[in-house]
């Protein structure tokens, strides 16, 4: 276990033990006790932690809150490496001891690559899909969003002893696919005679089209003129291909790809339909199928099957989640859906409900929408309309670990504006260059060391006695704790919050301390030693967000 949430646990054992040490003096009368717990106070002025559970149990033991804290800081053991203070209107307020941050340094290098990785959930198993996006077109910067909060996500949950699986559900069946087919054979053939054909009223519009009938037409010829199924295959190919190039410039990997088609191709969609009739939750209603979603308290029954036979993209996620939980079992799923799709999230809890499944494994995330900036242009997205912003050409403009930190930047169910002059900016402005700096300037700090070989492996931890030292490892030992509440939260945007402070934190520690040529060499040393732990906390912060550590900048 990380050193720091050890202490959070010796805390926590400590106030257990004050309540026994009270009772037994008499102090106190003996109650049934709520579940202890500390937490981060909002001013660092009151301590590392803070408990509330004087608060919580002065009621019952008909005394002030004030004195029931009085008791338990009078019965806590002062060995350990923590004091207690008491404070208004009853909170139990504890300040680590510098020595116990000093040795800390150590110990974080010590943990190396390891440092706030935690086991909490080893051996369970959880799926992450995300992106998804249909393999009819290019994926546009809506679709970055998602993917870069999957991709967090899944690096988050690995850290905290998560088995994850990422997963991208291919859109490859349905009414979209249907329409991509009509549309690409349209454009096709208009390459193919040289002649003007009506696009179909719902086609997809954009420049991508043509250009991907172009370059089918110039590979195969005129094979695909009286095959539009083989040309929409050929079309769906390439574009998924594209779509895996484009995520992978982002640093967003998968380890599965997943049909829609497959369930139809393997029997499952008929499965899971048959399993929800034997339950009863089937309806044939006005020559549709229905989902009997009312009988498991929501508002209204849900189509499964149109009256024209074909399946609504509701039946194919039905068995979809069939496969996930009853096929491939895992212990928890996590979809990252579209702002578009927030309503269907109930009913899928009650499919799953249907199933004998406990809704609560599956959590559903919903990304807010991107407003894409030009200036002061607002870009709007349409893929079928023919106006993109894809994620490539973001990319482009400005750069993967910029376009990652910006996404990264807000909760996933936030609206959020993207300013591409803002994150191309290379000043204190943009959070990622702000932060990348930090890095960068410590591993200057730590070359110039090198070159004047100056050691600091056995450098006196204890000289770190300056205010802006101790709020720098503070701020480095928060790590794990940043990394086990975003995975218990599913909130990985936390850790740019954190990145941010540790890069101030450093920085108002290079401006505080002087690092090299101090009279006292081992000071030079210690502060060094100092250097390497925050320079270990950014790397293993900016890795674990998919972003880059540059040495130099």
């Amino acid at each position: 276990m990380n050193g720091i949430l050890k202490l959070k646990n010796e805390i926590i054992a400590s106030i257990t033990k004050a309540f026994e040490y009270a009772y037994e003096k008499d102090m106190l009368p003996q109650v049934s006790l709520p579940q202890i717990t500390v937490e981060r106070p909002k001013d660092s002025k009151n301590g590392e932690y803070a408990c509330s559970v004087a608060l919580k149990v002065a009621s019952s033991m008909n005394m002030r809150p004030m004195q029931v804290a009085e008791a338990i800081a009078q019965n806590i053991d002062y060995s350990h490496s923590f004091e207690c203070m008491v404070a208004p209107p009853g909170f139990l307020n504890f300040t680590v001891r510098d020595n116990w941050l000093q040795q800390s340094v150590d110990s974080t290098l010590v943990a190396g690559d390891n440092y706030g990785k935690l086991d909490k959930y080893r051996n369970q198993n959880v799926q992450i899909e995300f992106v998804s996006a249909n393999p009819t077109g290019p994926i546009h910067v809506g679709h970055g969003r998602g993917a870069v909060l999957g991709s967090a996500l899944g690096n988050v949950l690995s850290q905290v002893g998560y088995n994850v699986l990422r997963e991208f559900y291919i859109n490859d069946a349905g009414n979209q696919i249907a329409s991509f087919k009509d549309s690409l054979y349209v454009r096709y053939m208009q390459v193919l005679e040289q002649a003007e054909f009506t696009m179909p009223q719902d086609g997809y519009m954009g420049k991508y089209i043509i250009e991907l009938a172009q370059e089918i037409q110039e590979q195969s010829g005129d094979v695909f003129k009286n095959d539009a199924d083989g040309l929409a295959q050929m079309g769906l190919l390439k574009m998924l291909a594209d779509i895996k190039t484009d995520l992978g410039v982002l640093d967003v990997q998968f380890d599965s790809w997943f049909s829609e088609k497959s369930l139809f191709d393997t029997g499952e969609y008929q499965v899971a339909l048959d399993k929800l009739n034997t339950k009863g939750y089937l309806l044939k209603r006005d020559n549709a199928l229905w989902f009997a979603s009312s009988e498991l308290g929501e508002e209204k029954d849900n189509v499964i099957v149109r009256s024209d036979g074909t399946p609504t993209y509701f039946a194919t996620d039905i068995a979809y989640h069939h496969n996930k939980f009853l096929q491939r079992n895992f212990d928890r799923v996590i979809d990252i859906w579209g702002a578009d799709h927030q309503g269907h999230v109930s009913r899928m809890k009650s499919v799953l409900q249907a199933l004998d499944i406990d809704p609560d494994r599956l959590t559903v995330l919903i990304a807010q929408m991107v407003t894409i900036k030009r200036g002061n242009e607002l870009v709007k997205i349409s893929k079928r309309g023919g106006t993109l912003v894809t994620l490539r050409e973001v990319i482009n403009e400005v750069g993967r670990d910029a376009v990652r930190f910006a996404f990264m930047s807000r909760s996933a169910d936030s609206q959020m504006d993207f300013d591409l002059e803002l994150a191309k900016k290379e000043s204190a402005e943009n959070p990622v260059y702000y932060v990348q700096y930090a890095y960068a300037r410590i591993a200057s700090i730590l070359r110039k060391a090198e070159e004047a070989k100056i050691s600091y492996e056995k450098a006196e931890v204890s000289l770190l006695k300056h205010e802006a030292e101790l709020a720098l490892i503070k701020k480095i030992l928060m790590l794990p704790e940043k990394i086990e509440q975003a995975a218990d939260e599913l909130t990985p945007h936390y850790l740019s919050y954190y990145a941010s402070d540790l890069a101030t934190m450093f920085h108002a520690f290079y401006k505080e301390c002087r690092v090299l040529g101090n009279k006292d060499k081992k000071l030079d040393q210690a502060r060094l030693k100092l250097c390497a732990c925050a320079k270990l906390a950014l790397w293993r912060t900016l890795a674990i967000m998919g972003i880059s550590s540059p040495e130099k900048m």
